[in-house]
């Protein structure tokens, strides 16, 4: 009876406003401490709840503010790379933030727990991945994160052969607290209050000077891929103004085992003009991470007995040309730059969306598109007549849950006759026809 009783007593003390039960101490911060917990209903995910003291948020200068942007910034966001913010609950004396639980501790734990403190590069890469998919789609929202290190990367859903082999490694983006909004930003579009770790913020951040905080977070990005393949920062000094001077000129060198296509893309991250910086939205068409979507992706897919979630609108094995030639005096030589028969731009729209807006598109610039099934769009009245001077093959692949990227490859036939005057097809006419359908665009040689 005492037992019993006792164990009641037990459970009234863990008990959070009724709906979840408090278990261990997951981790410790200077304002806040994280818990294990379960919904009291049964069937629930564990969940982590950060618990913040009220009267400390409300004394401390800047702390409040802080606890408004982490919360309102994760309310906005609902990718399957960023943590998930369930519900925020509130007593008297505290408050609590409801998150997803990511039991594999964070990234930089996890680094410094391998023999070489380094993942292997197919490893880095597939974590890289996830990491500019999460902040793509929050820089897409107007979200700029400006704290981007490995102790907000956690990590989820580890294989038995730990993250070195890099095959179900999950990446979640965390801590919003120091992110900017939109309505942060001055007239000018730029952030002025410098924050962050010094270790992984842009020049120009440790600098304070006005900023761009998405390409402040490109930086940070190049900061930590350099640390998943060399094992070290490339930038580590006690004196914040001799890091800055070092980063300013690019003092770092690679190791010998980092891949020359690797270098090239941190070396586009870690450019101290931000105006010339890549930007996370154009990550995903690098040749570095295009691998994953091709080769890597393909061989999970067949070891895992998964179909491939690619989508792919591809030239059908018959010539499309001959389609074409149906329609007398089309003379398709001559009206396009052979180098540039390439683009590729990032979209949230669906497949069947953005197809009948390049479709569309066609109709007034004078191509016909071509998918897996053959023509996949023709004008109202058909080629003959139509003015249709070439065709356009279209690829999709998925990135990342609401993120595609699309390739696109013009194809012109052999003739011998002149284009009687006709309207030539420039990308940037595409462009403005694709509208907010196109989100980053890129030729093949951007990189």
């Amino acid at each position: 009876m005492d037992s019993s009783k006792s164990k009641k007593q037990q459970q009234s003390k863990t008990l959070l406003l009724g709906k979840y039960e408090l278990g261990r101490l997951l981790g410790r911060g200077t304002f806040a401490k994280v818990y294990l917990a379960r919904p009291v209903s049964g069937g629930g995910d564990p969940v982590a709840v950060k618990v913040l003291d009220k009267a400390e948020v409300l004394s401390t200068p800047g702390m409040a503010p802080r606890v408004l942007r982490e919360v309102t910034a994760m309310r906005r966001l609902r990718h399957p790379n960023v943590l998930r913010l369930h519900e925020v609950l509130a007593t008297r004396a505290k408050i609590y933030l409801v998150m997803e639980l990511a039991p594999g501790g964070d990234l930089l734990s996890r680094l410094a727990s391998l023999p070489r403190r380094r993942f292997p590069e197919h490893a880095a890469r597939r974590v890289f991945a996830q990491l500019a998919a999460a902040l793509a789609y929050c820089h897409a929202r107007g979200v700029a994160h400006r704290d981007v290190k490995p102790q907000n990367v956690l990590l989820l859903n580890l294989d038995s052969g730990g993250a070195a082999g890099g095959g179900n490694l999950v990446v979640k983006v965390s801590d919003f607290g120091l992110s900017a909004l939109p309505e942060s930003r001055r007239e000018d579009g730029r952030l002025h209050t410098a924050c962050g770790t010094p270790a992984y913020a842009a020049p120009e951040v440790l600098r304070r000077k006005a900023y761009d905080g998405a390409k402040a977070d490109a930086w940070s990005c190049g900061v930590i891929l350099f640390l998943l393949l060399a094992g070290r920062l490339p930038f580590d000094d006690a004196n914040v103004a001799e890091m800055c001077r070092k980063a300013s000129r690019r003092e770092y060198a690679f190791p010998e085992w980092v891949s020359p296509a690797a270098s090239r893309l941190i070396n586009r991250l870690l450019d101290p003009n931000p105006a010339t910086r890549v930007a996370v939205e154009a990550l995903a068409t690098h040749p570095w991470l295009k691998r994953l979507l091709s080769v890597d992706s393909q061989l999970g897919g067949l070891l895992h007995g998964q179909p491939e979630h690619a989508l792919a609108f591809r030239t059908p094995a018959v010539n499309a040309f001959d389609i074409i030639s149906m329609s007398p005096g089309l003379d398709l030589s001559g009206l396009f730059d052979k180098r540039d028969r390439e683009k590729r731009f990032m979209t949230t729209a669906s497949p069947e969306k953005t197809m009948e807006q390049i479709g569309r598109a066609g109709g007034k610039l004078g191509y016909v598109v071509v998918g897996k099934k053959g023509l996949e769009w023709l004008p109202p009245g058909g080629l003959s007549g139509s003015g249709m001077a070439a065709m356009m093959t279209v690829e999709m692949s998925e990135v990342a849950a609401q993120l595609m990227l699309v390739e696109l490859r013009l194809e012109v036939a052999d003739g011998n006759g002149d284009d009687d005057g006709k309207q030539q097809f420039t990308w940037e006419e595409l462009r403005h026809e694709l509208g907010d359908v196109a989100r980053a665009w890129h030729s093949c040689e951007d990189f």
